[in-house]
């Protein structure tokens, strides 16, 4: 009886040492370390650099950035004035997960009149 309960016991912690992570849905790269940089005050410029050099590794390996990397990426550029790429984001994040197509049509409406 002792001998069975030992075997499968080996089994069984054999099996589970063989088992594989899952791949993750989302490539995040530094991703949310610049989102903590964008509330300490970091210069924006430098998260802008660290996020695209990102996007073109994510992109360059065929994985999709999380939800939420296209807009803040969009909100660093409205920072330094870049309305043109700011809105190029936005649309890149609704193309990407459609439920925040509400959201960034709300922010590109606002940053609009705030334009006028």
């Amino acid at each position: 009886m002792m001998r069975r309960l030992t075997l499968a016991l080996g089994v069984t912690l054999a099996l589970a040492g063989c088992q594989h992570q899952p791949a993750t849905i989302y490539q995040w790269e530094s991703y949310q370390p610049q989102v903590y940089q964008y509330f300490k005050g970091e210069s924006p410029i430098a998260q802008i650099e660290v996020l695209e050099k990102d996007l073109l590794k994510i992109n360059a390996q065929g994985k999709t950035p999380p939800p939420g990397y296209h807009a803040h990426l969009g909100v660093l550029y409205s920072v330094i004035g870049r309305g043109d790429l700011m809105a190029a984001q936005f649309e890149a994040e609704k193309q990407l997960f459609p439920e925040s197509a509400a959201y960034m049509d709300f922010l590109l409406k606002n940053t609009k009149k705030a334009a006028q």
